[in-house]
């Protein structure tokens, strides 16, 4: 790209909201979306009785641009992005959003933004955040007659302040949803559930929550906003699965699984004992998202109970540090792109 980008500390950005220069809006009512457009507003005026404000109807998605190395401008895999908020938004009685549209929102306002993504090598990128609210009022409980759909865009840099240092956790002792209940959606409600626990988890000194299924309590789910990866004693990547549906479906964590069968990595996808970990079966942890990408996980506390991974302790395992290059590496634009993941903009 040849245009000028913004006059930024590029290197030191933190995970922090910044306005650009547009964001995208479209508008549902009277039973169809209408046109999206770029704007350059970025506030919302809404009526006091819009159904987000009563009945929190909100879904919302994650994603990023980059520079690639030989300067172009992409996003990685948004048609999965499209299809996860088209499904939330269908559990929770909102008209999705067309997955064409989605994808093509995307497109038009990251290239508005050009400008605002950062660098190759800066270690930074472009996080955009579509999400979509009920705006039409609504007083009884039931869906809102009208939605708002908008994408903002914010350049951020690592989300964990430590970067690729690993971080410590704790058991949650809440509940992050329910069996059977609305875990598997990206929806605002799930996450302020997750709000006091990460509170005090953070005035405890550790970096996030580790939560446990809500019907037993024994296996292993997420933490308030990462899928979690193991690597066992032989090497293989163990995935803690959902037997309640429960767990998001990470991009992330879908892409890091293919990144390990590419690399020849046996990997097994189940429900994950909380004492497995405590036994010591496993010698690698790490956290995955849009957001971070991988980060590694030193220590898992519970109580008195401390589990220590011995391979990524100090720093990020080699199991993890491989799949992170690699996968990062595919979205720099170093890495061949096996699989179509990579969506150029410009």
């Amino acid at each position: 790209m040849t245009e000028a980008k913004q006059d930024i500390d590029w290197n030191n950005l933190s995970f922090a909201y910044m306005p650009t220069d547009y964001s995208y809006v479209a508008d549902w009512k009277d039973g169809a979306w209408g046109a999206g457009e770029l704007t350059r507003k970025h506030e919302i005026t809404l009526s006091e009785c819009a159904g987000i404000f009563h009945y929190c109807q909100e879904v919302f998605e994650g994603l990023k641009a980059y520079t690639t190395a030989d300067g172009r401008i992409v996003t990685f895999r948004p048609d999965l992005n499209a299809q996860r908020m088209f499904d939330s938004a269908e559990r929770l009685e909102m008209p999705p959003y067309p997955l064409d549209s989605f994808v093509e929102a995307v497109e038009q306002v990251v290239a508005a933004n050009a400008s605002w993504v950062p660098p190759f090598g800066s270690g930074a990128s472009l996080y955009v955040r579509p999400f979509m609210i009920g705006s039409g009022d609504v007083i009884g409980v039931a869906p809102a007659p009208e939605y708002h759909f908008h994408i903002l865009t914010t350049p951020v840099g690592p989300y964990f302040k430590g970067g690729l240092k690993p971080i410590k956790l704790r058991i949650a002792e809440y509940d992050r949803a329910a069996p059977h209940g609305t875990g598997s959606i990206k929806a605002g409600l799930n996450y302020a559930m997750s709000l006091k626990s990460t509170m005090d988890a953070h005035r405890a000194g550790f970096a996030e929550n580790l939560y446990l299924d809500s019907q037993s309590r024994q296996y292993v789910e997420e933490t308030g906003g990462a899928n979690v990866l193991l690597v066992a004693q032989d090497g293989t990547l163990v995935v803690p699965m959902s037997q309640t549906n429960s767990i998001l479906p990470s991009i992330t964590r879908r892409s890091l699984v293919q990144v390990a069968k590419d690399l020849g990595m046996e990997v097994v996808e189940r429900p994950v004992l909380w004492e497995e970990l405590k036994r010591g079966d496993f010698v690698e942890c790490g956290l995955c998202g849009t957001a971070a990408v991988i980060s590694p996980v030193g220590e898992i506390h519970e109580g008195d109970t401390v589990v220590s991974f011995a391979q990524g302790h100090d720093e990020m395992g080699p199991v993890m540090t491989q799949l992170r290059k690699t996968l990062t590496g595919i979205q720099d634009g170093v890495v061949e792109d096996l699989h179509g993941w990579v969506h150029q903009i410009a």
